[in-house]
């Protein structure tokens, strides 16, 4: 103790970033990789979310399994025959590493969005956080409410 105070370890002060939380090196793809084998990526990698990047790493967009259902599957589409760019969600919602994780929810909650790429200082995708990633490292209550906030329609 100095002077009275208590001495907590600076671990406990320090908030959780996007890096602490977040999924390294995720598997990516490019504009123009056909879509059946980013729904193989996507079993390969056990996620629902694929960040295609353009050729300096950068995210142009996500394709997500709901994105290969609704816009392809569904639409009776051959997913081999049309590239990831065709079903792709454009307009990335990203993270950079050193985002605190609640500033992260509050991305999440804003967007709507059940995942998140994570981007270095040079905008190259880095990392991917999901709910699951939230449900692991933060709080059961901003856990809860991300998940209320993002399932409403």
């Amino acid at each position: 103790m100095l002077h009275g105070e208590l001495l907590i370890p600076s671990e406990v002060h320090m908030a959780k970033l996007a890096r602490d939380v977040m999924t390294a090196d995720p598997a990516c793809c490019l504009p123009d990789t056909p879509i059946d084998q980013v729904a193989r990526m996507m079993v390969q990698n056990d996620c629902g979310e694929i960040p295609v990047i353009d050729r300096s790493d950068q995210p142009v967009g996500v394709v997500t399994d709901r994105d290969i259902v609704c816009r392809v599957v569904a639409e009776g589409k051959n997913p081999s025959a049309y590239p990831a760019e065709m079903c792709m969600t454009s307009g990335v919602i990203a993270v950079r590493g050193d985002t605190t994780l609640d500033d992260v929810v509050a991305t999440m909650e804003k967007y709507r969005i059940r995942r998140v790429p994570v981007v270095d200082d040079n905008g190259r995708c880095s990392g991917i956080i999901s709910q699951a990633d939230i449900a692991a490292y933060g709080p059961s209550k901003k856990t809860s409410e991300l998940v209320t906030k993002i399932s409403r329609t």
